[in-house]
């Protein structure tokens, strides 16, 4: 009975580690998001290809950077460090999205698809951490998530596919976007 209470009482109360490193990660990997982005922009731009794929690629980044916008302002409203790791992610953000947008289409919606699926799971996960006392934050978390499953049904609209080749990038992303998540929830 003694351990039903103490689960209660978690509930209730967000642990402030765990509420850290949400913020964190979350800073981190919607700015990382905008990067991936900016470098599949980089690469349309610079080689003139497919303004429709620019046009879904702009509009799915301004989501981002509206995510990005909220935990950038709650880092600095709760005074949490954000990752150490940014620049880091800055630059492996924008080669992961010029790598992706110059070997095509597919691939370009591919990184997003995969990026997102591994999202919407942590996403999910990071809801049940958060207490009651973090009902405005579980909301946001919330409505960021449907966010990327859009992003995700828009890049399997578009193209994306796992398979032959592509099923080792997908791997690939997905590893590297867990390893990624991992590292900026303690660094």
């Amino acid at each position: 009975m003694v351990l039903c209470t103490h689960y209660i009482e978690v509930m209730e109360k967000t642990n402030k580690k765990t509420l850290e490193e949400i913020i964190r990660v979350d800073h981190a990997g919607e700015r990382g998001a905008i990067k991936i982005y900016e470098g599949q922009l980089l690469a349309l731009k610079t080689f003139k290809q497919n303004e429709s794929l620019k046009s879904k690629i702009e509009e799915m980044k301004e989501h981002e950077k509206e995510h990005y916008e909220y935990f950038d302002n709650e880092i600095k409203k709760r005074n949490i460090q954000p990752t150490k790791l940014l620049p880091l992610w800055d630059i492996m953000g924008v080669t992961l999205g010029f790598g992706t947008a110059m070997l095509g289409e597919k691939a370009a919606m591919l990184c997003t698809a995969s990026v997102e699926e591994v999202i919407d799971g942590h996403y999910k996960d990071q809801t049940y951490k958060l207490g009651k006392d973090e009902e405005k934050l579980k909301k946001k978390i919330m409505k960021f998530r449907q966010d990327e499953l859009d992003h995700k049904d828009i890049a399997y609209d578009n193209g994306a596919t796992k398979k032959g080749l592509f099923g080792i990038l997908d791997k690939v992303i997905k590893t590297s976007s867990r390893i990624a998540i991992t590292i900026s929830e303690k660094i």
